[in-house]
């Protein structure tokens, strides 16, 4: 039984801790009606878990438990000042995802649902064991050879002069001040601004194949979908890098924009207009749930 079970609809703030003892601020939406399993929604980077509340409300009322949380750094999960904060990139995996985990598993499946470095994230889990199935979308490696020209130009320049610029005189990743995000701490601009220099991201850095191998262990049912006007991650640079989820039960899909028309890109796949995308999500969860042997998406694409 969940923890929830017993507040329906509710929508609770709380307080994550890492096996560091780093506190995470997390938010929990309980299930409405029938419980159908419980939801991870493993935000992207520098994206505050309130830009998913509408999904969080959405999926609650279609009987899923969900949990929302800000990662070390960013939202209410920042300290008073970034300036000489200290962590990995890699601790959003290692140990706030991992800690969403923890206190999400119960006798109810566990699903993931990743946006951007949540599609990341999943192989980073030491207790991935403990999640049933992952839906991923924008999700890729994050080099500027896979974006359409003339996104590759802006990244190549943010990355070249304009972040180095304003980490030098910030002291960390203050990119509120270009309206790209929420502002991150010192460590994850230097691990993103190497491993984004590589085709297929930290998996071409030599000094990372401890967390290769980590990927190789994944071989939960997963679903990788990309929108095909999403400049950030296009499907080419999806394809890149769920090639180090070479284990996984892995389908890949490429989205294109509803029947108004309205564009997708890197953020939309959780604006209040994709309901139609969540839905399809969702039951692909609980078609995953009554037959645990098949993959829905068996007839798709699959990434090798």
């Amino acid at each position: 039984m969940s923890r929830l079970s017993e507040h329906p609809g509710m929508v609770e703030p709380i307080s994550l801790l890492a096996s560091d003892g780093y506190r995470l601020a997390a938010t929990r939406y309980a299930a409405c009606g029938r419980q159908k399993g419980n939801l991870i929604v493993a935000g992207a980077t520098g994206v505050q878990q309130r830009f998913y509340r509408r999904f969080a409300e959405h999926a609650s009322a279609q009987g899923f438990n969900v949990l929302t949380l800000d990662y070390r750094g960013v939202g209410d999960s920042r300290p008073r000042s970034l300036k000489g904060f200290e962590m990995s990139y890699l601790d959003w995996g290692f140990q706030d995802l991992a800690a969403a985990v923890e206190f999400m598993a119960d006798d109810l499946p566990l699903y993931w649902v990743g946006h951007s470095f949540g599609g990341h994230g999943l192989g980073l889990l030491p207790n991935h064991h403990k999640v049933s199935a992952a839906y991923c979308f924008g999700s890729g490696a994050g080099w500027a050879g896979w974006m359409p020209r003339a996104e590759a130009f802006k990244v190549r320049l943010l990355w070249s002069t304009i972040l180095p610029l304003i980490v030098s005189w910030k002291g960390y990743m203050a990119w509120s001040l270009l309206g790209m995000g929420d502002d991150l701490p010192l460590g994850v601009y230097k691990d993103w601004k190497r491993w984004c220099a590589h085709p297929h991201y930290f998996f071409d850095d030599p000094s990372m194949q401890a967390v290769t191998r980590k990927y190789a262990d994944i071989r939960l049912p997963c679903v990788f979908s990309n929108a095909v006007d999403d400049p950030w991650a296009p499907p080419a640079s999806r394809d890149a890098f769920v090639k180090g989820y070479r284990n996984a039960d892995l389908a890949i899909q490429d989205l294109k924009p509803g029947e108004t028309g309205e564009p997708i890109g890197h953020m939309g796949y959780f604006r209040a207009s994709s309901t139609y995308i969540w839905d399809e999500m969702l039951d692909w969860f609980q078609a995953i749930s009554a037959d645990s042997s098949a993959h829905p998406y068996a007839d798709a694409s699959v990434a090798q």
